[in-house]
């Protein structure tokens, strides 16, 4: 089991290399706080008049380009608020930031961000919240779910921001709203002692030693992430995992068997009582595999398609996944582990 030693240090808090401000950003307080922030050390910032116009970052390669990318911060407002859906996971995808400073592979905002893989942060939260509001009201009586974590890990830019605490607060007092995300971080403190009142459903993103070691570079370590779901738990929200992408590796059956068993060994008992799962497997489309390819040369991510399952995808583009008898075989596992463990969780769905 990976255990902090004395000399392992914690998992930084996300500082941007550099920073831009959209006039309009600065017309809000959130807009403020963060510009006195970047100014208190010193962080080299300018203004731009739209995030589109940001395509002179420094950088001799696309490569150096996309790095650097990965730690610039754009400071702006939420203009469309319309929301996109976000099935399985809830009805709608409520955005409060876009990007994050993660280097997962596999991720498929390598493909959705394009060309602008750079981090966005909106300061319009009550904009956005009001749409919310708009939108649990036009389902009533029915519950109306929303995923913050569709476009970003907001847990890594909640020091920056607060949003997550805005929107959690905000939907503490929605008899018909529920509020889900889910995180590779582990920077939780500021949330634990916030009013939820149970609408708030925080997960953590979880895998096996050699997915998280080989594929999820920049991101808080396991035990770092499990210390934080505790916290979560025994301050009383729900809480879950997601156990994505589920990846098929030589020794899978190992290194999935020992996850269970670390979450079960780690989790403090007090932290379970209302507990969920969700499992993804791997997949990706070519636009992706070109991508990463690209961005990540040395990756040891399988990307063939000779071994893969072709699926129309919602976005208008073939996904390759796994054949369904490798991919029952991941579920049937999996699915077998988490209950043996935790009898009492509720697995939401395999996809």
């Amino acid at each position: 089991m990976e255990r902090p030693t004395a000399s392992a240090r914690e998992t930084a808090l996300f500082v941007p290399e550099l920073v831009y401000f959209e006039p309009a950003a600065l017309d809000y307080p959130k807009g403020q706080r963060i510009l006195s922030w970047v100014k208190e050390r010193n962080l080299p910032y300018q203004m731009t008049t739209s995030h589109n116009r940001i395509t002179n970052l420094p950088g001799d390669s696309e490569l150096e380009q996309y790095k650097i990318a990965k730690r610039t911060l754009v400071v702006g407002i939420r203009k469309t608020l319309k929301f996109d859906t976000s099935k399985p996971s809830a009805e709608y995808a409520i955005p409060i930031a876009t990007g994050c400073m993660g280097h997962c592979h596999y991720c498929y905002l390598q493909t959705t961000l394009g060309a602008k893989p750079y981090i966005r942060v909106y300061v319009n939260t009550d904009d956005i919240l009001n749409a919310a509001k708009g939108y649990i009201d036009e389902r009533a009586p029915e519950i109306t779910r929303f995923e913050a974590a569709c476009t970003s890990d907001p847990v890594g830019l909640e020091h920056l921001t607060g949003s997550l605490a805005d929107a959690i607060t905000f939907m503490a007092d929605q008899p018909l709203g529920r509020l889900r995300f889910v995180t590779k971080f582990h920077h939780v403190d500021s949330l634990l002692p916030l009013r939820h009142n149970g609408h708030t459903r925080i997960r953590f993103s979880v895998n096996a030693d050699y997915v998280i070691r080989n594929f999820e570079p920049a991101t808080s370590r396991f035990h770092e992430r499990i210390e934080a779901a505790g916290k979560i738990g025994r301050a009383g929200y729900p809480l879950g995992f997601i156990i994505a992408p589920i990846i098929w590796y030589e020794g899978w059956q190992q290194g999935y068997r020992e996850l269970l068993e670390k979450l079960a060994d780690t989790l403090p008992r007090d932290a379970t009582g209302d507990l969920t799962f969700e499992l993804i497997q791997h997949r990706f489309t070519k636009t992706a595999k070109t991508i990463i390819e690209k961005r990540y040369p040395k990756s040891k991510l399988e990307m063939d398609e000779e071994k893969r399952k072709k699926k129309w995808g919602r976005w208008g583009q073939h996904k390759y996944v796994y054949p369904d008898e490798q991919a029952e075989a991941l579920r049937e596992f999996i699915t077998e582990r988490i209950f043996e463990h935790f009898p009492e969780a509720r697995l939401e769905y395999f996809t």
